[in-house]
This record gives structure tokens, C-alpha cells and sequence, in this order.
């Protein structure tokens, strides 16, 4: 069974929730981070109730242990999947929290789906492009064609 590790903007976690549940009844298992976890379980997906670094720098170390509990799922998975939805009015939004997991994805020769097309005016398209990502034009079934084939 295939492990596909879901990355995105915490503000995307319902709708990556979504995807793995999608994934997974198509026979994947599925990783999603560990915040979109319990966002699913608390039904909360205010991401500003989890984000306490803003108010209290000191938490910044709760960012640092996420950003590395995540780093391993990506290194443990068989493959990432991006899920970019709009974001502050940008379409296919990758911040550099997740541009950086599929950095580590690349290095280490897993293949890297997006959901969303990459807009070229954004900072990080060539970096996605270059990191030969598969576009998946808005679709998983992509990757469960690809997983029956």
C-alpha cells in the first residue's frame, strides 16, 4: 500500500482532511499533519487558535517541532501531495513551509504531486516546476489512475 504524505497551509487542513479521507477509501494510506489531525478531531479549524507563536514568541519551539514531525512523515511516505488552494486572493498558494517539505521530498527522490496549478507570477514557481512536480489541474484521480495502472 502506497503512503502518500498530504502538505498545505494550515489554512487548507479541512479540505486536506477531505482529500485523505478520499485517498484513503481508494486503498492509500495517507499522512496529514499532525495539527490537521487534531483540527479533524476538535471539528476547530480556526488556525489562528493554533498558531500561538504569533502572540508568544516562546512557542516558536511548538513550530519547530511540528515543522520536524512533519519532515520525518515526508521522508517516511512513498510520495507528497500538495494541496494549494487560493489563499490571501492567490490561486495555488504554496508558502515556504511547504515549499521546504517538497525540497526534502525531491532530495529524497519521492515524486511530488500539486494539486493546484502554480501560477507563474508566484515566487515559488519555478521551484515547483523545477522540482518536477505532476500537476494534478484540481483532481486526485490522477494519482489513483496512476496507482491502478
Amino acid at each position: 500500500m502506497k503512503t502518500i504524505t498530504l502538505c498545505s497551509s494550515a489554512a487548507f487542513y479541512e479540505h486536506v482532511n477531505s482529500i485523505a479521507t478520499e485517498l484513503t477509501a481508494n486503498g492509500f494510506k495517507t499522512v496529514v499533519p499532525k495539527t490537521a489531525r487534531s483540527m479533524q478531531t476538535t471539528g476547530n479549524y480556526d488556525v489562528t487558535a493554533v498558531k500561538t507563536w504569533y502572540k508568544n514568541s516562546a512557542d516558536f519551539n511548538k513550530k519547530a517541532e511540528l515543522m520536524r514531525g512533519h519532515f520525518e512523515e515526508v521522508a517516511k511516505g512513498d510520495a507528497v501531495l500538495v494541496v494549494n488552494d487560493e489563499k490571501h486572493g492567490i490561486k495555488g498558494y504554496i508558502g515556504s513551509n511547504v515549499l521546504m517539505e517538497m525540497g526534502l521530498a525531491f532530495y529524497l527522490h519521492k515524486p511530488i504531486y500539486v494539486l493546484n496549478n502554480v501560477d507563474r507570477e508566484m515566487p515559488v514557481y519555478e521551484e515547483v516546476l523545477g522540482m518536477n512536480s505532476i500537476i494534478l489541474d484540481g483532481t486526485i484521480s490522477k494519482i489513483i489512475k496512476k496507482s491502478n495502472a
